[in-house]
């Protein structure tokens, strides 16, 4: 399963993901992409030369053309290095209900959500999984904002964090935390 850290519970995958591979898109010709982008560049040119010279200004035609020529140029090198799509997840829709795609942080709170609702049956797993993420986070949260963590300063540690939070981080037991007691918990991490 994991290891119980920060690492196991962002690398662990309850569901499969599936590589789908991108369609395949028509092999279009090299001469009919030229012309289409000539086509572009000379259908832009004379807007806008027109527009300039229905406003009483002239431009050399070389140089409108030569910029259309370099904006195509930037864009095709834009296209070229777009980032690659979502794999899919088999069975799903990669879509959520609002119609925005799924992203790795969307994806990595649900697991957190299935691992701490199978944790709330499973002592085992909260103990394994559930704890040291807690305890983790906890002395990263009192590191950052007090220079300190539970081994290096348990006194002023367990001042920090209160009684409830410091017994649930060093009961080694094989009971699982109540919903109300794991928000206690995440309250008194966020009053650090």
């Amino acid at each position: 399963m994991s290891d119980g850290g920060l690492e196991g519970l962002f690398s662990y995958r309850d569901e499969p993901v599936e590589e789908v591979a991108e369609p395949v898109a028509r092999e279009k010709s090299r001469a009919w992409w030229v012309v289409r982008n000539a086509l572009l560049i000379a259908g832009a040119t004379v807007v806008t030369i027109a527009a300039l010279r229905a406003g009483g200004q002239h431009i050399s035609v070389v140089l409108v053309v030569a910029f259309f020529i370099g904006l195509r140029a930037v864009l095709f090198a834009v296209s070229e290095v777009a980032p690659p799509a979502l794999p899919k997840r088999r069975g799903r829709s990669s879509r959520v209900d609002d119609g925005r795609a799924l992203d790795s942080l969307r994806i990595a709170v649900r697991r957190w959500e299935r691992s701490l609702d199978r944790a709330h049956t499973d002592p085992d797993l909260y103990t394994s999984n559930v704890l040291p993420v807690l305890a983790e986070l906890t002395d990263e949260r009192l590191r950052l904002r007090h220079g300190i963590t539970r081994a290096s300063d348990p006194r002023r540690a367990r001042e920090l964090l209160g009684d409830p939070l410091w017994a649930a981080l060093h009961d080694h037991g094989r009971r699982t935390a109540k919903s109300r007691e794991l928000e206690t918990y995440v309250d008194a991490l966020e009053r650090l």
